[in-house]
């Protein structure tokens, strides 16, 4: 990318041929509680949207010892990195998403309603996967510390809580999360829903009964993996999924 602080933190995984020339794009957000990077939460991801037709990219933000704002940065710095280049990446600037896990859920709930951005600047869709959204009400400890220090202030952390950050510049939302997740609570989610609600901002969620936190693509349960074809819908009633084309043989190229 022509971005030199993204240097070897910002993969890129170009839509299939068929998707177009203008393909839209999602910049996928691992989690790891601002500590680390999921890995399973990243290329696995990403080669799951090029089924869709969709470019990805996957950044390896900044986590502790740095803090606030540094994955922000990052995040903004990937999203002008992929816009400034679409011609050459083949993408659409217009249908670029953020898609983020747990505490890379937090940082698209960040870029999505990021007011040094302009609602132009802005990810055009976010899908937020059991994200970490508030810093106030029933916070994740482990990720709160991470991004603001262990002295964090009432008022820092209420900065830092995305369902307080909510406009109506925020893009349409897909959320899902599981009613039983042990580390991240529900409500994070449920609170960014009512909040993108409030000011008649589109938004899906799907909440399932029970569920361990941090299953990425869920592939062994399937249960949890439903949430992959309920996203893929939800990315075609944008108008951004698309199809493979068919072989001769009347098989798609997604058989194999």
């Amino acid at each position: 990318m022509t971005d030199p602080s993204l240097e070897g933190r910002l993969a890129a995984f170009p839509a299939p041929a068929w998707a177009g020339e203008r393909a839209p794009a999602v910049l996928v957000l691992p989690g790891g509680a601002y500590l680390g990077h999921a890995e399973h939460e990243g290329e696995p991801v990403a080669r799951w949207l090029n089924e869709l037709g969709l470019a990805a990219f996957v950044l390896r933000y900044r986590v502790a010892p740095h803090r606030h704002p540094a994955a922000l940065e990052d995040g903004r710095a990937a999203l002008r990195a992929i816009r400034a280049q679409s011609p050459e990446l083949g993408i659409d600037p217009d249908r670029v998403a953020v898609l983020g896990f747990s505490a890379g859920g937090h940082l698209a709930a960040t870029l999505a309603g990021d007011p040094v951005l302009t609602p132009a600047e802005r990810p055009a869709l976010a899908v937020l996967c059991y994200p970490v959204i508030s810093f106030s009400q029933l916070p994740h400890l482990g990720s709160l510390e991470a991004l603001l220090g262990p002295d964090a202030t009432p008022a820092e952390r209420r900065a830092a809580s995305r369902e307080l950050t909510v406009d109506r510049a925020s893009p349409p939302a897909f959320l899902w999360h599981t009613a039983d997740d042990p580390s991240v609570d529900v409500s994070h989610s449920l609170r960014y829903t009512e909040a993108l609600a409030a000011v008649g901002v589109p938004v899906e969620l799907h909440v399932l009964p029970h569920g361990r936190h941090g299953v990425g693509l869920a592939p062994e349960q399937p249960e949890l993996s439903r949430w992959t074809d309920w996203c893929a819908a939800w990315f075609r009633s944008h108008g951004w999924r698309q199809d493979a084309p068919e072989e001769p043989s009347g098989r798609s190229r997604e058989d194999g």
